[in-house]
């Protein structure tokens, strides 16, 4: 057969299938294959033999859609058929894609962590269900095996978003349009359909679709839950939606022209890039959430989180690169999150130094009942433990020690004199980050003496102080990170600190008590005897019942809510005041017993102590009478 002859041929088959003559006709690649490979052999066949037209240039379904005849052997016969064979394979490409999409596993990507491997294992050898006329380096697998063109990185993981059978449909008809020209028309349709498919796939995955102005109204709460779901969905889109989608547009338009340019995964694409077109949108909305807490007001409560977001980011990043950063287009969404993981550090720097602040400023107000833990001290010291669990990230991010000029941030506030002058323990070994939680606990302290200073009763401010003291040094204790971070040093200053406080509370609560057991006084010498004054006994015995009941009516409604140091605290008196009361008693009790109404003087025994000392610090109001053993 002649050219001629085999032009015109060509143009019979294509003519068949002119979309414009039905509307219900069945499509080429549903039906029997040997249907659509005569189609395609038609189509290459009229690209070889047919003369270019400057017709040829634009929609394939605007240029087909005037003519449905064919000119036997002519040149205008020849370019109807192809704009008729580019509108048919525009519309099969469109179906093929659409109606054998596979359905995407949510479930299966919403588990994506950051160690996958690559999952998608596919068969060495071309589908018995692929066309013959495409080329054997064009099949699927061959096309996947490029590995020195075509690489994942280990935490990607790519699914099948067709079947092998699909994309080699799709594949054969997408480089019959980009030879004649259609290239551009041909990634218009991949980016109409699988547009709306990546954003359904992310909706699944609860990326919902919010404006910065809608992130920042939220109340905290319910955005704490929303960075919680949104760095698993953002795992699952980056290493699964869109990573899927830039393989199956590598393997269909892998070294074709689309728009004057050659698509490839080494070379550089443009805005025509059908991957950038498809999943642009969908990159953009879901990192608009992390952009929106990055630029947000920052307050203390934040900062975790905020650090979450921030590793999230850092961990995808690498893969956002490997995905995006190969097209021009699509690299500005790499460029964005980089930006925004930035943005993320320098919040956590400033959140970091808000808190500091904060502390320092935190007025003395009123008082806490009972000279318990401060509200302030569990929260600074919480806060501080949590810092230490982040101590990988925030050693990254905080570089530089607290400032001469955060030392006098609270201007006017009247601490801020003595915490300028504090010399602050600063071994050579000590990170930025073990400076910043020093300087915290520093300020914290200071803040506790200015409160302690609202109480009237002097024992009862040792107490407030040794209580927080003990809090903070049992904190430190308790967590080995934040321990290893503020150093022996610094622990010993505090255990230190609290062991004065306690020292001060049982020299200023109770020496005058003690007093009263002392013998000095009691003598009296003169005349024709010597012995005790038996009214300064009964005054003695008078004014100790008054000050141990006194101190037992207002130390039993002081707190101390740590259990061991409570009960330490109650052995410490006992042994001091029971072994004193036991000696005064024995030296003194027959000089009142002899006299009368003893038990208006000698109203408690020893035990009687001892049992009453144990509700002292219950933070509750006692009994009216102190309870006592029945003696003789």
């Amino acid at each position: 057969m002649d050219g001629s002859a085999e032009l015109e041929a060509a143009e019979r088959v294509v003519m068949r299938w002119d979309s414009t003559s039905a509307s219900d006709e069945p499509m080429l690649f549903d039906g029997a294959r040997a249907e659509a490979e005569r189609f395609l052999r038609a189509v290459d066949d009229l690209r070889r033999l047919a003369p270019p037209s400057p017709a040829a240039v634009g929609s394939p379904r605007r240029l087909s859609s005037g003519s449905s005849s064919v000119s036997a052997g002519g040149g205008g016969g020849a370019a109807t058929a192809v704009q008729v064979a580019m509108a048919r394979l525009e519309d099969e490409f469109r179906h093929v894609l659409s109606s054998r999409a596979l359905d995407l596993e949510i479930e299966a990507l919403a588990d994506l962590g950051g160690s996958l491997s690559i999952s998608s294992d596919r068969s060495n050898s071309a589908s018995s269900a692929e066309l013959q006329v495409v080329d054997e380096d064009d099949s699927v697998s061959s096309l996947v095996g490029r590995r020195s063109s075509y690489r994942s990185l280990p935490s990607i993981r790519e699914i099948d978003l067709l079947p092998d059978d699909a994309v080699s449909d799709l594949r054969a008809i997408a480089s019959r349009m980009a030879a004649a020209g259609y290239g551009r028309e041909c990634a218009q349709v991949y980016a109409s359909v699988r547009k709306p498919a990546v954003d359904a796939s992310l909706r699944r995955l609860g990326v919902e679709r919010l404006s910065i102005g809608d992130v920042q109204r939220l109340e905290w709460k319910a955005l704490e839950a929303k960075i919680r779901r949104w760095i698993r969905a953002a795992r699952a889109a980056v290493r699964g939606v869109f990573a899927s989608e830039r393989r199956l547009c590598f393997l269909i338009f892998h070294d074709l022209p689309i728009s004057n340019i050659t698509v490839t995964a080494a070379a550089p694409a443009t805005h025509d890039t059908p991957f950038a077109e498809a999943v642009k949108g969908a990159a953009l909305q879901l990192f608009g959430f992390a952009e929106a807490i990055s630029i947000g007001r920052r307050s203390p409560e934040k900062l975790f989180k905020i650090i979450d977001l921030h590793d999230a980011l850092s961990d995808l990043l690498p893969d956002v690169s490997d995905i995006f950063a190969a097209s021009k287009v699509a690299e500005s969404i790499y460029v964005q999150a980089a930006e925004i993981r930035s943005r993320l550090a320098d919040a956590v720097r400033g959140i970091l130094s808000e808190f500091e602040n904060a502390v320092l400023r935190d007025p003395p107000k009123t008082a806490v009942p009972g000279g318990t833990v401060h509200p302030l001290t569990r929260y600074v010291m919480n806060y501080s433990s949590l810092i230490s669990d982040y101590k990988v990230t925030l050693s990254e991010l905080i570089v530089s020690r607290p400032s001469a000029s955060a030392r006098l941030a609270a201007e006017g506030n009247e601490l801020a004199p003595s915490l300028a002058e504090l010399d602050l323990p600063e071994p050579d070994n000590q990170t930025p980050l073990a400076a910043h939680i020093i300087w915290i606990i520093v300020v914290l302290e200071h803040n506790l003496e200015g409160k302690a200073s609202l109480y009237r009763d002097t024992a009862l401010s040792h107490l407030f102080l040794m209580n927080n003291v003990y809090y903070i040094v049992h904190k430190v204790k308790d967590s080995p990170d934040l321990w290893n971070l503020i150093g022996d040093d610094y622990l010993k200053r505090l255990t230190g600190k609290f062991t004065m406080a306690a020292t001060n509370y049982q020299r200023s609560a109770w020496l005058k008590i003690l007093n009263c057991l002392r013998d000095e006084g009691l003598h009296v010498s003169g005349g024709f005897s010597s012995g005790i004054s038996k009214s300064a006994l009964r005054e003695r015995f008078r004014s100790f019942n008054a000050a141990f009941e006194e101190a037992h009516r207002v130390q039993s409604g002081w707190c101390v809510p740590d259990t061991q140091l409570r009960e330490e605290l109650r052995i410490s008196i006992s042994e001091k005041l029971v072994p004193a009361y036991r000696s005064f008693l024995g030296r003194f009790r027959h000089h009142i017993e002899n006299g009368k109404h003893p038990e208006l003087y000698i109203k408690y025994s020893a035990e009687d102590l001892e049992i009453a000392v144990n509700d002292f610090f219950e933070g509750v109001p006692p009994s009216p009478h102190i309870r006592r053993r029945s003696h003789s």
